[in-house]
């Protein structure tokens, strides 16, 4: 992964994802932006606000936000990697459920997946 596209003292955004938590939304997983914080969706969810701040932004490096999870993936490159600590927390909290929010997500939520 390249170091110019991480900034490890950058701060999660929050908890979840940013626009689904705006929106009423929901997501299956979480993924920080590596350089500026900002938490998104994944692609298996609805709205995939992830991959949608990479292509806002220009921003291209992620990590799992999942607990447990520590892998990097590169937009361009479309490669799992490895890279620096980031600053904490590096997950969303144990008991949040996935997907989540708790509360918003729908019954028939695996149909909704991509």
């Amino acid at each position: 992964m390249s170091d110019a596209a991480i900034d490890p003292t950058a701060a999660p955004s929050g908890t979840g994802c940013v626009e689904c938590l705006d929106s009423g939304g929901w997501w299956f997983h979480l993924r920080r932006c590596a350089a500026c914080g900002h938490v998104g969706c994944c692609d298996s969810s609805p709205s995939q606000h992830a991959t949608a701040h990479y292509r806002a932004s220009g921003h291209p490096v992620i990590q799992s936000f999942e607990p447990g999870e520590d892998w990097f993936w590169s937009f361009p490159d479309e490669n799992v990697g490895s890279g620096p600590d980031l600053a904490p927390p590096t997950s969303h909290p144990v008991d949040q459920p996935a997907p989540g929010p708790a509360g918003a997500v729908p019954r028939d939520w695996q149909r909704h997946l991509h």
